[in-house]
């Protein structure tokens, strides 16, 4: 049997964290290599919708779950370590590395024949215990995997630029929304930012490494450059004038990540981890990687065509996974409250139903399009608010906006909500990952009536945590008539007059 290049028969792959951004893009890429790929999934139903679910094999489990991990590595030639605990809670240290003994150990037992790892760039020269507990942690997990006793490439990046990366939505934003900036010193620390396609090139070249490679790989672009000359370059590329930049000397890490939450869709707890990577020079000791793998090594994207595939994508709304595929560290996973197995206790809803003079089809592209740069149909200024109150407690705000501006699939983010549940044409369920007191849904539905009308069902649901979830409901109820009943009428009102997305065909999905 012919193999990935003509060289190896097709292995049987084992990739985790596929909901995630890096593995979302690398399983279509050992697919299209020839390899056989299962999944291992907390929420296997996060990946129903993505355009290869029916050419993998999927398995329910978690990496700190021995018996969920034997089961996905049973039959398994190469197994990817894609996942991290960071913001799971203040033990995600200690999460990190019960989950890479767990990994390592099973895939051992099973007999796989080499891991893959995915982690973080060290900093030059600086001792290991002075590192952020970010980068302390992918250190050890890299440590624990190299020491399971199955080969292990541990691959190791710093800025990877692609489209929806989130050093590249924090790159964007700041280039693009502050022409002015007062800019910290990090700015001036230099970096070597490595395009996300040459990422997952090289994670999948990884199943062609001589069975005795055990050792850790740093992977890089062909540019070193500072923060400061990457903001520069990247607004050369689009087009952009030239930045004004003011250094100050003072300006701390958690002043600068919640900067970062205030003017990018990237939340200041994970803009925190990666300001922590440029406090120091990350720049790759070796790259030699290539000297391992047969065939003449291939050239390595530079920044400036990173910066221009990766805005291609964003423009052409071609944005297969986002930094935000993964779960919000911290997000609710409760059942729905009109699921069998809730719980009960209280629960308040807004109801609200419309006919509308419009096909299903036309209100259905305006409800799959809400959202992003659409809007939500009401009161601007108090969703805006919202979402501004919500960036300023650490939630994730309204800015993460949409990975497509005309299409969802279970496990998007829609600013501050997450697709819980799609029925095309018919239901769109979201569920709220701002900061509150309890656990909200929307819930917005196409139908007919009995007399063959379309209609409209729009349903809010609300479940209180303690007092302040039922201070905060009391408290909201006189402005429901406004955001809900609007959104309803505006909502009923677009598709009325046929405004609304345009969907167009969707060639294959590329790299960037």
């Amino acid at each position: 049997m012919t193999g990935v290049d003509g060289e190896r028969p097709p292995l049987r792959c084992l990739v985790t964290g596929a909901t995630g951004y890096v593995g979302g893009r690398l399983v279509p890429e050992l697919l299209a290599g020839g390899h056989t790929v299962r999944c291992l999934a907390r929420s296997p139903e996060k990946l129903r919708d993505h355009p290869w679910r029916e050419r993998v094999e999927v398995v329910r489990g978690d990496v700190t779950d021995a018996g969920s991990v034997a089961a996905a590595m049973a039959g398994i030639d190469v197994a990817y370590y894609l996942v991290h605990a960071l913001g799971t809670g203040p033990d995600f240290e200690e999460t990190d590395r019960r989950a890479a003994r767990t990994f390592g150990e099973q895939a051992r037992l099973a007999g796989v024949r080499r891991i893959v790892y995915l982690g973080g760039l060290n900093p030059s020269g600086v001792p290991e215990q002075e590192l952020s507990p970010h980068l302390r942690s992918r250190a050890e997990v890299g440590r624990v995997l190299l020491a399971s006793g199955v080969p292990t490439a541990a691959l190791r990046a710093a800025v990877i630029i692609g489209s929806g990366s989130a050093s590249f939505e924090m790159l964007r934003y700041l280039t693009e929304r502050l022409p002015v900036m007062v800019t910290p010193s990090w700015l001036r620390t230099r970096i070597q930012p490595i395009a996300i396609r040459d990422v997952l090139r090289l994670l999948a070249a990884c199943t062609r490494l001589p069975a005795d490679v055990n050792r850790t790989f740093d992977i890089c672009g062909p540019d070193t450059v500072t923060y400061r000359e990457m903001m520069r370059r990247y607004a050369a590329v689009a087009g952009l004038p030239r930045r004004l930049v003011i250094p100050v000397p003072v300006l701390t890490l958690r002043l600068s990540s919640l900067w970062i939450g205030l003017v990018t869709p990237v939340p200041s707890g994970i803009a925190r981890p990666l300001v922590e990577s440029l406090k120091h020079e990350v720049t790759c000791a070796e790259l030699d990687l290539a000297d391992y793998l047969p065939g003449p090594p291939r050239p390595l994207v530079g920044l400036d065509e990173a910066i221009r595939l990766a805005l291609k994508r964003v423009r052409e709304a071609d944005v297969a996974t986002r930094w935000t595929s993964a779960s919000t560290p911290g997000a609710p996973s409760d059942p729905l409250p009109t699921d069998p197995d809730w719980a009960g206790g209280s629960l308040y809803t807004d109801h609200r139903e419309r006919v509308v003079d419009a096909t299903p089809e036309t209100l259905w592209r305006v409800v799959e399009g809400i959202g992003g740069e659409h809007g939500w149909y009401s009161s601007p200024i108090a969703w805006s608010l919202r979402g501004w109150l919500d960036t300023l407690v650490g939630g994730v705000g309204l800015l993460r906006g949409r990975r497509d501006p005309a299409r969802l699939r279970v496990g998007d983010c829609l600013d501050f909500w997450r697709v819980e549940e799609i029925v095309p044409g018919e239901l769109l369920r979201l569920r709220a990952e701002m900061r509150l007191p309890g656990l909200a849904w929307l819930e917005l539905h196409v139908g007919r009536d009995p007399e063959g009308r379309t209609v409209y069902r729009q349903r809010a649901l609300f479940h209180p945590r303690g007092f302040a979830g039922h201070a905060y409901w009391w408290s909201l109820a006189p402005s429901h008539a406004v955001v809900f009943g609007g959104m309803a009428r505006n909502i009923a009102n677009a598709a009325r007059s046929g405004r609304g997305p345009v969907l167009t065909p969707r060639g294959p999905r590329r790299r960037g």
